[in-house]
């Protein structure tokens, strides 16, 4: 996909960053109120140590995906990982090269920033994107557990 474009989230890109983003709650059969989408923006524009990150992916100028990462400090290494919690596509435009050129400017900046290296995780229905990430990470055998605080 050459005329693809990766580059940091700007606050112009606002209205086509939502518009993704509900998309992606959509697909996660969830949604989030308005305070919720201002602080997580906001806190993709921080520039903030330790604060998540956000990149966009641009294909003819017109925003297609986008990932948000966070750094963070990691128990069995001196180093940071970095979390990728995010990863979205366009449906047009899954299966592009678009979700692999966004996990791989999001590896890209961690080998940058000196991290360990970069993780994520998926539901197991998400089939079309473990394919991807079947080719471009390794599976690990962690189940993930959650105890919301109520």
């Amino acid at each position: 996909m050459s005329d693809l474009q990766i580059r940091p989230i700007t606050a112009e890109e606002r209205s086509e960053w939502d518009r993704m983003f509900t998309a992606y709650l959509t697909f996660y059969e969830t949604s989030r109120p308005k305070e919720v989408f201002d602080s997580s923006f906001a806190r993709l524009l921080s520039g903030a140590e330790n604060e998540f990150k956000g990149l966009i992916a641009l294909k003819d100028g017109q925003a297609i995906g986008f990932t948000h990462y966070l750094f963070h400090r990691h128990m069995w290494s001196l180093e940071n990982t970095c979390y990728l919690q995010d990863l979205y596509v366009d449906p047009a435009l899954r299966g592009t090269g678009a979700g692999r050129a966004l996990i791989e400017a999001v590896h890209h900046e961690a080998r940058e920033s000196g991290a360990s290296g970069v993780y994520w995780m998926t539901q197991d229905f998400n089939t079309t994107a473990r394919q991807l990430y079947d080719r471009v990470g390794q599976l690990t055998p962690f189940i993930r557990y959650v105890k919301p605080i109520t």
